[in-house]
């Protein structure tokens, strides 16, 4: 069976985002915290596809959505090889790498009981340490967060 025949073609989209190359077994992650199982435009995915470059991966095509800055926030922590293709008028626009911020402000929440923002209306800060291994410091209570502890606002 030649590679044509072993491929199954998705719909192109019109307009929206493709999130593609997401580290496999995060699609749903990303899903998730994007609040996609709620989003009430076609929302197509794939796990574990074949990638040349990462072996596995995972991508996510959205229509008529585009992710503001602090959504894309959220897929770098998670996905941080994740590519953004936007498309408009089924042509992309737009290819973008998500990269991981050196400070992340409101959208994770702080494992801390004891720190200020848990109890108080302050927005979160978080220091970037290790982008590698998504390693955050709380600004307030200077508590390390791991990659398995972070909780999204």
């Amino acid at each position: 069976m030649d590679k044509e025949t072993r491929e199954l073609k998705v719909t192109a989209i019109e307009n929206g985002t493709v999130i593609d190359h997401i580290p496999a077994n995060n699609v749903f992650k990303v899903i998730r915290i994007l609040n996609l199982e709620n989003n009430n435009h076609q929302v197509l995915f794939g796990d574990n596809l074949d990638s040349e470059k990462y072996g596995k991966k995972g991508i996510i095509k959205v229509s008529n959505t585009f992710f503001a800055p602090d959504e894309i926030n959220k897929i770098a922590l998670v996905a941080p090889t994740a590519t953004l293709i936007v498309i408009r008028n089924f042509k992309v626009v737009e290819k973008t790498k998500v990269e991981v911020p050196d400070e992340i402000i409101k959208i994770v929440k702080c494992f801390n009981p004891g720190c200020i923002t848990n109890h108080e209306n302050i927005t979160t800060r978080f220091k970037v340490i290790d982008k590698a291994e998504m390693k955050l410091k709380c600004h307030y209570c200077e508590k390390s967060i791991a990659r398995n502890n972070i909780i999204f606002a």
